[in-house]
């Protein structure tokens, strides 16, 4: 399918990358295009061996035309670059990399797909363990964690076992994209700045399982309104869980989760804390479950799986001051699940790229928050909230300023939590960059 064709890349990154190396391979004429020059040069030096034309700096009118059969879309490239419209009014079809790699797998690969505003990358993660554990060198870990589909596809045998943390962005430019099992975890606000309206977002979230049949698995939050609302029609097979509600699925009751009224494990056992946590629990062992996979290795997993890096990850304590990265928390609600998680006085580090997303979502959270150190494209606006609600905020550019501020106002039993409810892009390339920078200041700050 992707062979002697025509195939323009916009958009470098990993992906871009890895994309161009499996297409160049298989005889394509590749045009690879990014606006940022500041690119590895080892890889353009790769890619220009293996006979790929690489353009950066800027997006030249005159290199994309009608002779292109596809153009590969990075999943961060706005929906109104000049290109898709080009694209669009010529009948160039635009996908992205996993679509183009999913019709490059092996047969008899089962890929499980779990996508989520919140709680995909843990669940992905804690799936991950519990897989590879029951089929050992046969599970592979791709998508928005691990590597890009691209990147292993030499790895990945028939009949293997594909673990995919899957984005909104990268559903939209889904086409034949099927998982065996795809796993919605919730759905509240986020992306409005590519998608404009909640709907639509929404919209885009379901399109994982367009190409379902009832012999496809969806598992899928019973006690979110909007997953359940916006799967009623899907042809998958759907099973549920519930942290708040007994049903014919996974649920929470009496501090044990069930699987259709099996009990499996009792939370005091688990390491990871939280009714969120548990939610993510439960898909994985829905999914363990689907695959045949044993209670004792489930339960195995459980008791050792210690959580995500960057998601309420505990950094150090200094002075009797606890800090605590959650730089993986980009929108409101992650943010929101951060504070619910701390009972003490807490310093709230907040800012980053300007989504246009409003922050009153957090105000019944913040009950313990005793000051807000802002940063970023945000910080003001997040000082005019913290007026509004009284809060007391300072105001930063940097997170070198903001944690600081954090820690010279800050005493013995007091939390600093970095919990942007922002995407990271203002300042950093990922959540990870920032998340990593938080520690590495944390680890030199000096006892006072």
């Amino acid at each position: 399918m992707f062979q002697n064709k025509k195939i323009f890349i916009l958009g470098m990154a990993r992906s871009g990358y890895e994309a161009a190396k499996v297409l160049a391979k298989r005889n394509n004429e590749i045009v690879l295009n990014d606006n940022n020059e500041n690119q590895d040069k080892n890889h353009i030096k790769e890619l220009e061996s293996l006979g790929v034309k690489v353009i950066l700096g800027s997006h030249p009118d005159d290199i994309l035309d009608e002779s292109f059969d596809y153009l590969i879309k990075n999943p961060g490239v706005k929906f109104d670059h000049k290109y898709l419209k080009y694209a669009e009014e010529h009948n160039i079809k635009v996908i992205n990399e996993i679509e183009m790699a999913y019709h490059l797998l092996p047969k008899g690969v089962k890929i499980i797909a779990i996508t989520g505003t919140n709680g995909k990358t843990t669940t992905t993660t804690l799936t991950y363990e519990i897989v590879s554990h029951a089929f050992k060198n046969k599970t592979h870990l791709a998508g928005n964690i691990g590597f890009p589909l691209c990147e292993i596809l030499d790895n990945i045998k028939e009949n293997d076992y594909l673990v995919m943390e899957i984005g909104v962005p990268q559903i939209h430019d889904f086409y034949d994209f099927n998982p065996y099992i795809g796993v919605l975890t919730n759905i509240f606000e986020a992306h409005l700045d590519m998608f404009k309206t909640r709907e639509y977002y929404n919209e885009n979230k379901v399109r994982l399982f367009q190409n379902h049949t009832n012999k496809n698995i969806a598992i899928i939050n019973y006690d979110n309104e909007d997953a359940y609302r916006i799967t009623k029609n899907i042809k998958s097979t759907k099973k549920y869980f519930s942290s708040n509600n007994i049903i014919d699925g996974s649920y929470l009751k009496d501090d044990i989760i069930y699987y259709y009224n099996e009990p499996i494990i009792n939370t005091k056992d688990i390491k990871l804390k939280g009714k969120h946590n548990y939610e993510n629990i439960m898909c994985a062992i829905m999914i363990a479950k689907e695959l045949n996979i044993s209670n004792d290795i489930i339960i195995d997993v459980l008791k050792n799986f210690g959580g995500v890096e960057h998601r309420i990850e505990y950094t150090r304590t200094i002075n009797g001051i606890e800090f605590y990265n959650d730089s993986k928390a980009t929108n409101v609600t992650s943010t929101q699940i951060a504070l619910s998680s701390f009972n003490k006085p807490t310093i709230l580090i907040l800012g980053g790229l300007d989504r246009g997303h409003s922050f009153e979502g957090l105000t019944e959270y913040m009950k313990n928050v005793k000051l807000v150190c802002s940063l970023g494209q945000t910080n003001k606006r997040i000082k005019e909230y913290c007026d509004k609600i009284n809060k007391k905020c300072i105001v930063g550019d940097t997170l070198e300023e903001a944690i600081n501020n954090a820690y010279n106002n800050s005493e013995s039993g007091d939390v600093i939590l970095l919990s942007p409810a922002c995407a990271s892009w203002d300042q950093y390339k990922c959540f990870e960059d920032r998340g990593t920078e938080f520690k590495n200041i944390v680890k030199e700050l000096k006892e006072k």
